[in-house]
C-alpha cells in the first residue's frame, strides 16, 4: 500500500464533531499502553505521525486520520489503564458508544491486544461491544517481536479461545520494530473496505 498523505482532521468527542462527507473508516481500538499509536505509525511508515499519549488512560477523543484523501483511520480512546476513575471510565463508555451507534461510514473494527498475554475482561468485553453494534472484527496482535515466529500459532489460539472468536475473523500478528505483519494488516484493510463496496487505490 502507497501511501501518498495523512493528515489529522479532527479530534472528536460529540457526534457533531464527526465528519460527514460519506469517506469510509476503519477504527482501531485497544488497551492503554498495547502499541495503538505505535502501529498506526508503522501502517503509514510515518514516526511521530499518532502521537502516544503522556498520560495512558486519559486520552478521550476520537481522532480522525484521512489517508490519500479516501479513507479514514479511526484512533478510539484507550481502555483498561488501572489509574483512571470510575467517571473517566463512563466518559469513555458514552464517547465509543455515541461513535459505534449507528456509523454508516464504519467498515471494521480492528481490536489490538498484545501477543505475549491472553485478552483481558477489557478486551473481552470491547470484543463483544463490537459484535453487539454489528461491526466486523479483525484482531492485530502487537508487540509480535516479542515471542518467536514458533510461539505464534499457541498464542493465537489462546487469543481467539479467550475472544470467542467465529471461525472466520482473523488474528494477524503485528511488529512496529521488526514491520512483521504489515502486508497483511493492509491486505484486511482493502478487504474490508472492499467488502463494503468501497473502491481503494492501492499503488
Amino acid at each position: 500500500m502507497k501511501i501518498r498523505s495523512s493528515e489529522i482532521t479532527m479530534s472528536a468527542v460529540n457526534k457533531s464533531q464527526y465528519p460527514t462527507d460519506g469517506i469510509p473508516e476503519i477504527a482501531m481500538v485497544g488497551r492503554s499502553n498495547v502499541g495503538k499509536s505505535s502501529s498506526i505509525n508503522t501502517l503509514l511508515n510515518r514516526r511521530n505521525f499518532a502521537r502516544v499519549s503522556q498520560t495512558p488512560g486519559k486520552t478521550r477523543t476520537i481522532n480522525f486520520y484521512l489517508i490519500n484523501k479516501e479513507f479514514f483511520f479511526v484512533d478510539l480512546p484507550g481502555y483498561g489503564y488501572a489509574k483512571i476513575s470510575k467517571s473517566e471510565k463512563e466518559k469513555w463508555g458514552a464517547i465509543m458508544e455515541r461513535y459505534l451507534k449507528d456509523r454508516k461510514e464504519l467498515c471494521a473494527i480492528f481490536l489490538l491486544v498484545d501477543i505475549r498475554h491472553e485478552p483481558s475482561k477489557d478486551d473481552v468485553m470491547m470484543y463483544e461491544w463490537i459484535k453487539y453494534f454489528g461491526y466486523d472484527c479483525v484482531v492485530i496482535a502487537t508487540k509480535a517481536d516479542k515471542i518467536s515466529r514458533g510461539q505464534y500459532q499457541k498464542h493465537i489460539s489462546i487469543i481467539r479461545k479467550k475472544l470467542n472468536l467465529e471461525k472466520d475473523e482473523k488474528v494477524i500478528p503485528l511488529s512496529s520494530l521488526k514491520k512483521t505483519g504489515v502486508e497483511d494488516v493492509w491486505n484486511e484493510i482493502i478487504n474490508k473496505y472492499n467488502e463494503h463496496g468501497y473502491e481503494i487505490t492501492v499503488d
